[in-house]
């Protein structure tokens, strides 16, 4: 990919996931796909090809997490609250970079977006009148999502597992059609590595 946006990644790996170990002894951002690459680990890389910087948002107690992601070129924020939900780690991730021209949050569990996808968001992200950017598959809202700086006090203010939806309700959204069904696909259960 030729094109290296502005914005400010932020990867959210900062979940149980529950779905994928109820026990919680197996995080499935650390499961290894066909390749050999951690879910997260892949997830990242797409960002970070994308993006000037990424931030990765992780919960306490995940070092192991912490320093692959790191390695992988993510600056590394804890979220305290990221038991609360997705919205508490956006919130986290977005706090840690007021400066930034704009976020492109993608999730951590989701490694097979397109390099194509990324750089069409943050694209349309870039261009002037850009508020909210998010793709679509055959009708059907994905990741990543790209938010405007102007959004910075919404999106801090975020709590809870709803997101961002909230401001997909209030402010303009672009919707990119694509042709990537990695933009609706993610990691719940160990099945999903294949």
């Amino acid at each position: 990919m030729s094109y290296a946006s502005l914005a400010t990644g932020v990867l959210l790996a900062g979940g149980l996931g529950q779905r994928f170990d109820p026990s919680g002894l197996h995080s499935k951002l650390l499961a290894l796909l066909p390749d050999g690459t951690p879910v997260a680990v892949a997830a990242a890389r797409r960002l970070a090809a994308a993006t000037a910087d990424v931030i990765a948002v992780v919960r306490p107690g995940a070092e192991k997490l912490a320093i692959l992601l790191n390695e992988a070129g993510c600056q590394v924020v804890y979220a305290p609250d990221a038991t609360r939900g997705m919205g508490a780690s956006l919130a986290a991730g977005v706090r840690a970079t007021p400066e930034a021209t704009g976020w492109l949050v993608a999730l951590g569990d989701m490694p097979w977006i397109a390099a194509s996808t990324y750089e069409a968001v943050t694209r349309a992200l870039d261009a002037d009148d850009a508020s909210i950017v998010a793709p679509v598959h055959r009708g059907v809202r994905g990741h990543p999502v790209g938010f405007a700086a102007h959004h910075y006090d919404a999106l801090a203010a975020l709590d809870g597992d709803t997101g961002a939806r909230a401001l997909f309700a209030s402010a303009p959204v672009n919707l990119l059609a694509v042709d990537d069904p990695g933009i609706l696909r993610d990691v719940d259960t160990p099945a999903d590595l294949r």
